[in-house]
């Protein structure tokens, strides 16, 4: 199921008349999510009571979207039927075509040296403010978002489908989407988020040390992302972040992360392989062969997997 949802997904991704017509599965979840957050994110409650309502909206999402995954296999007529129908909704909920293609538009724009059209097209991908990005930091975001979102948006799906089919890979995406909505370190979310990001961190704790594994079996077993991936991964700011980034910024030998600009705050954050190069364009299409590469080793793993499973 899991094999037939990322080939659908590479194939045809989430076409634009389907967004149109019915939006799309992360959508609902955030509307969900959002709701929730309106209705009982108060700042006259207390923090551990912010903090317990916080958990039980992330409680309520995950069982919510697990329970229409696990209704959705169920109402399928036998075994064929309900791989075809999890692999068509799986496939809503990977986007590792959409990563790259977002990627390559700012590799595009860089090469072209269009700096406008590469803040542009770097603001569709990271959260930080595109207005103050020179071309290195526009590469370095870029590159940064290719290589957490690898993890995040491929890999720890992947990994929690094959774990625990339709159910297990769209209750990852819930809580990957409560933590981006509401796991931040603000005085908004600080209490009332702190349940979904420490749930993100656990669902993506194997899941981000797999991404560094690929990148570093992508790069040929290259013996500088290897040593990079673990002196640095601890060196950022999140606890499973850090180990597909190093591991990408030992393998493209540039330097990641640093200093970076959120709205009107800086974040001084250490370098991933502090000393290298910074990346330009030509470093942003490598990290997408890397990419490339990094997928194709996933895809024949799934492959091995899927034909010990039939038997074969």
């Amino acid at each position: 199921m899991v094999l037939l949802a990322w080939m659908i997904e590479l194939a045809v991704g989430w076409p634009d008349a389907m967004y149109r017509w019915i939006r799309h599965p992360v959508v609902w979840i955030g509307a969900l999510i959002s709701g929730l957050e309106r209705l009982l994110n108060r700042e006259v409650h207390s923090r551990r009571r912010q903090w317990l309502l916080g958990a039980m909206v992330t409680i309520v999402v995950v069982s919510i979207t697990w329970s229409i995954a696990t209704l959705a296999v169920a109402l399928a007529q036998g075994p064929l039927a309900e791989v075809v129908v999890g692999a068509v909704i799986g496939a809503s909920l990977l986007a590792s075509r959409s990563l790259h293609e977002h990627v390559a538009a700012v590799a595009v724009a860089l090469k072209a040296g269009d700096l406008s059209r590469s803040r542009s097209a770097v603001a569709h991908i990271v959260g930080r403010d595109p207005s103050q990005l020179d071309e290195p930091a526009i590469a370095r975001a870029a590159i940064e978002s290719l290589a957490e979102n690898t993890s995040d948006g491929v890999v720890a799906p992947l990994f929690w489908g094959v774990l625990l089919g339709l159910p297990g890979l769209a209750a990852y995406k819930a809580i990957n989407t409560l933590d981006s909505m509401i796991g931040h370190r603000n005085a908004r979310y600080e209490c009332f988020g702190k349940c979904a990001a420490r749930l993100d961190d656990a669902v993506n704790w194997i899941p981000a040390r797999i991404t560094a594994a690929l990148f570093v079996l992508a790069a040929k077993i290259s013996a500088t992302a290897w040593q990079v991936m673990w002196r640095d991964s601890s060196h950022h700011r999140s606890v499973n972040a850090g180990w597909p980034e190093a591991a990408m910024a030992g393998a493209l030998q540039i330097r990641l992360s640093g200093p970076r600009q959120y709205a009107d705050t800086v974040a001084v954050e250490p370098w991933l392989n502090e000393g290298a190069e910074d990346p330009d364009a030509a470093a942003v299409e490598r990290a997408l062969r890397l990419y490339v590469r990094a997928m194709g080793i996933a895809m024949v793993l799934l492959i091995i997997i899927a034909l010990l499973q039939a038997g074969l």
